[in-house]
């Protein structure tokens, strides 16, 4: 049996991992941390407000108190998606990057080791490499060059899990992943806004000439990495998760609009971000060959299942762009006589 900490657990990574990890384990138990900010949505746990195994708890990982309380209680490993995520959002919003980012990992892990926490894995994203040229893939050996707040925080993040390493004996150890789809994903995302947007007839926006180059990887791909890694990895180690697809993100708008049945005259170029990475490509070999995972889902597989997924769940799409989703659920629990932070 296994006592696992997943914070960020009602966002789209991690609320497929609390799934991934309660199916494949049925004696380990799941302390679920979220905020429930904007991206934090208790309809991605639908169905495991009943499992015993599984307990949801609203707190801020910023929040020493409230981070310490829950690993007095006993906790075997933690597993960090907690983050604020949208590269767009940072230009515009930065503050609460550095906040969440890296104040909130530094609370994490400065309090994993005064309670000898056993394992701690820090999910990180291949955009603390910077971007790539047309050649190449980014190993774990890469240099750090983030080019966007988001991506900084996150590098900020990495660089803190490794000295605490170094300095204490720390057991973190830190993923770098690709561009994850699938279900659960808040429609801000580039997969979930064209499916969404295409399924009810609206523009499918598309950054400068749409040749900016992703390696996609499914979400249930890199849920079963991180459970490789956090039995298997380790510690001090980096370990890459990669789909090795890539793919230009204008391939993907046309494919989705091709699945729909939906003419390309509903893309619409819109003007490019600031700093906007070309490429990203992943080496995820060590992975591979040290701890024998290898991503299972093709990309054209992928991509139906997920449109499929989308299609099937119109009312979680229709929750989450209206804003309902931020007080369904509260709503509901509100009338069992319970509090968030009870369950």
């Amino acid at each position: 049996m296994m006592k696992l900490l997943v914070t960020g657990g009602a966002g789209f990574i991690g609320s497929n991992f609390v799934r991934f990890m309660l199916e494949n384990y049925p004696d380990y138990h799941v302390l679920n941390l979220d905020k429930l900010t904007y991206a934090g949505n208790l309809e991605n746990l639908s169905g495991l407000e009943h499992d015993s195994r599984h307990q949801f708890i609203q707190a801020d990982i910023c929040d020493p108190d409230a981070v310490g309380r829950i690993l007095r209680k006993g906790v075997d490993a933690v597993v960090n998606f907690a983050a604020e995520s949208h590269v767009d959002r940072s230009i515009l919003h930065s503050q609460e990057f550095i906040r969440t980012n890296v104040v909130g990992t530094l609370n994490l892990v400065e309090l994993s080791r005064k309670n000898k926490i056993g394992r701690f894995i820090q999910i990180s994203t291949d955009e603390v490499y910077g971007s790539l040229g047309a050649s190449g893939l980014f190993t774990e050996l890469s240099p750090i060059e983030p080019n966007s707040p988001y991506a900084a925080s996150k590098a900020s993040a990495d660089l803190l899990v490794r000295s605490y390493c170094h300095t204490h004996g720390f057991p973190g150890i830190i993923t770098r992943c690709s561009n994850n789809y699938g279900p659960y994903q808040f429609p801000e995302k580039l997969i979930p806004l064209l499916i969404s947007n295409a399924i009810a007839g609206e523009p499918l926006p598309i950054y400068g000439d749409g040749m900016n180059v992703r390696d996609w990887i499914h979400v249930r791909d890199h849920c079963a990495a991180i459970d490789v890694v956090l039995h298997k990895g380790k510690d001090g180690e980096v370990y890459n998760v990669g789909g090795r697809q890539e793919l230009p993100n204008i391939y993907v708008a046309q494919l989705i609009l091709k699945l729909l049945d939906k003419d390309e005259s509903l893309i619409r170029y819109v003007e490019d971000r600031p700093g906007h990475d070309r490429r990203y490509a992943i080496d995820c070999s060590k992975l591979e060959n040290d701890l024998h995972w290898h991503a299972q889902m093709l990309f054209d597989r992928g991509i139906r299942e997920t449109i499929d997924w989308y299609r099937r769940n119109s009312q979680w799409v229709d929750h989450v762009r209206s804003g309902s989703y931020l007080t369904y659920y509260d709503r509901m629990y509100r009338q069992r006589g319970q509090t968030l932070s009870e369950r």
